[in-house]
């Protein structure tokens, strides 16, 4: 069995991986997935960067898991302040190419890393974060389906987002189509067995977040 200091080794490996490949996703500028374009769309109305706006829709949602009667783990927690800094150190540090080649590359990058990240994240076994927790308990107190969960909530925040000027694109639906086959993927290599392993809907997920 792994112990709790390399679990959380990797859990902060993966939610500074997932922010920084958030950041190449937004700095190609060609779609982000449907939480990014409702955080972008948020930060284009309000004095805040990218990565606060995903630190303080994270933690307003956490807040909606109290009456899901929802707890979460301390990856809940680190999840709503680790990807937000790291996306904006990302935003930071990353040159935004002008030719389309390049921006494509970093988009692809992005998505795929991303994956990675996720699988690391999720893998570690230490809480949902607070996105995926909020249809998960949805499903637990109402008994319909993950599918249908996931997909209201997603399509309202992309909508949202867009409205608010939120970048849609050929990467949006490129995240879409590949996020849950790169972390199926990679899941078995990065998942913790723990003594009773629990099964994720990494099918239906495809990130931690």
């Amino acid at each position: 069995m792994i112990r709790l200091p390399e679990r959380l080794a990797r859990l902060l490996a993966g939610l500074f991986l997932y922010g920084f490949t958030m950041a190449m996703m937004v700095e190609s500028t060609l779609g982000l997935d449907p939480w990014d374009v409702f955080h972008q769309g948020i930060a284009n109305h309000v004095s805040l960067t990218f990565g606060q706006v995903v630190i303080v829709v994270g933690a307003v949602v956490l807040l909606l898991w109290i009456p899901l009667r929802q707890m979460p783990g301390i990856g809940t927690v680190l999840n709503v302040v680790v990807i937000g800094l790291a996306a904006d150190f990302g935003i930071s540090v990353i040159h935004r190419p002008h030719d389309l080649w390049l921006r494509a590359l970093l988009l692809i990058g992005g998505i795929v890393g991303n994956g990675m990240a996720g699988a690391l994240y999720i893998g570690a076994q230490l809480g949902p974060g607070p996105r995926d927790g909020l249809w998960l308990g949805l499903v637990r107190r109402t008994g319909r389906s993950v599918r249908l969960w996931r997909t209201t909530i997603e399509v309202t925040v992309l909508v949202i987002g867009f409205l608010l000027g939120g970048t849609v694109g050929l990467g949006t639906v490129l995240y879409a189509v590949s996020i849950g086959p790169i972390v199926q993927f990679c899941l078995p290599y990065a998942s913790i067995r723990l003594v009773s392993p629990q099964r994720t809907p990494v099918t239906e997920a495809g990130s931690p977040r």
